[in-house]
């Protein structure tokens, strides 16, 4: 009981604190974005941050890797990965694959996991696709679903969702849209942990080989522990997309924190 106190207590404390003894390569600047659900309109606002920010640093590599999760709860699904698809963004971009995303692709292959896309966001998926969500019950047959929703989905889009990778590394720093298992090497991970793993992750005082950069396990604003930065900030709800700039040591958010 007192451990577990002492740890949110640490937790807490350490949430102002930026990330100690990390680095992204010299003449590089690198911006990490949250999960997006569906809000394309901050997405967009967030885009012209970077832009104004990249003007501001000449001569410098940038770099914007994207955390996972487009889809599900906000309103324009569609709408982001199109912009994501075709690379509309101010600089290169290393669009990363979020649970959500597995699971609409699941869908597609299997109709029976509705029940399970269900439960968090695929009707304000489904919509954004332009098919009425108002079919999709419990009682609708779940083929039809799926082949109506394969129709309404661009080829584009699926191709794109399907190469989408479970990580990418930057100096110090590792991107993924989860988190990592403790104990276990990070090119060791299991790609399931990567889009899921919640617990033993966040509670883990294990210094793992690089800062891990996450999202994933939405909190009113962004956490920055010894050993990882998580920036998902409930954007659906809460309007705030969270973007992380990172340069040599540098660690601080482009956007502002609640």
């Amino acid at each position: 009981m007192i451990k577990n106190v002492f740890r949110l207590l640490k937790r807490k404390s350490a949430d102002a604190v930026p990330a100690p003894s990390a680095h992204v390569p010299p003449g590089e600047v690198v911006y990490a974005i949250g999960d997006i659900h569906g809000r394309a309109d901050l997405l967009a606002e967030v885009a012209d941050l970077i832009a104004a920010d990249v003007a501001a640093s000449p001569g410098l590599k940038a770099t914007t890797v994207l955390l996972g999760d487009y889809v599900d709860r906000g309103p324009a699904s569609a709408q982001v990965i199109e912009t994501l698809s075709r690379r509309q963004f101010p600089t290169e971009i290393v669009p990363l694959r979020g649970n959500h995303e597995q699971v609409m692709l699941d869908f597609l292959s299997d109709p029976d996991v509705l029940d399970q896309w269900g439960s968090f966001g695929a009707i304000e998926t489904i919509a954004s696709y332009g098919m009425d969500a108002r079919l999709v019950t419990r009682d609708s047959d779940y083929s039809q679903i799926r082949d109506a929703f394969a129709l309404c989905v661009p080829a584009s889009h699926v191709a794109f969702l399907s190469r989408l990778p479970y990580f990418h590394v930057i100096g110090d720093y590792f991107f993924c849209h989860a988190g990592v298992r403790p104990g276990i090497p990070l090119h060791l991970q299991a790609e399931e942990d990567l889009i899921w793993i919640r617990e033993p992750f966040l509670n883990s005082d294990e210094r793992f080989e690089k800062m891990i950069v996450h999202g994933h396990t939405p909190q009113g604003r962004a956490e920055f522990l010894h050993n990882r930065i998580n920036i998902d900030t409930r954007a659906y709800q809460s309007g705030r997309l969270t973007c992380l700039r990172l340069e040599e040591g540098d660690a601080r958010l482009l956007t502002p924190d609640a």
